[in-house]
């Protein structure tokens, strides 16, 4: 379970050091906001799309194994089951984390 958080966190440190490097790639503040609000969107987007791709694939093995399909074994459903339920949970982490982080920034004076 602790390999499969390791390798989540480091993909999202990855798409962070892609984010930023584009960021910084622009030429223009101008053009800078626009870009990185939508790269962040995206970015968040495709973490969701991942986790729900995750959690399609677990529930697929799961119906199959259930179904007596014997080219899925139990450990594959546990191993999808788990990925699924690691990456949800990193989900709710930066979810909790971003939500925090806007409390914070929305009660600082003005």
């Amino acid at each position: 379970m602790n390999i499969h958080a390791t390798s989540l966190f480091q993909e999202m440190q990855s798409m962070a050091t892609e984010a930023s490097r584009n960021r910084v790639e622009s030429t223009t503040i101008k053009t800078a906001a626009p870009s990185s609000t939508n790269q962040f969107g995206d970015l968040l987007a495709d973490a969701i799309n991942t986790v729900n791709g995750l959690q399609k694939e677990a529930k697929s093995k799961v119906t199959a194994m259930e179904m007596g399909d014997r080219s899925v074994s139990l450990a594959e459903v546990m191993i999808a089951s788990q990925k699924a339920s690691v990456a949800f949970e990193a989900t709710v982490q930066v979810r909790n984390k971003l939500v925090e982080s806007y409390k914070e920034i929305m009660s600082m004076p003005v």
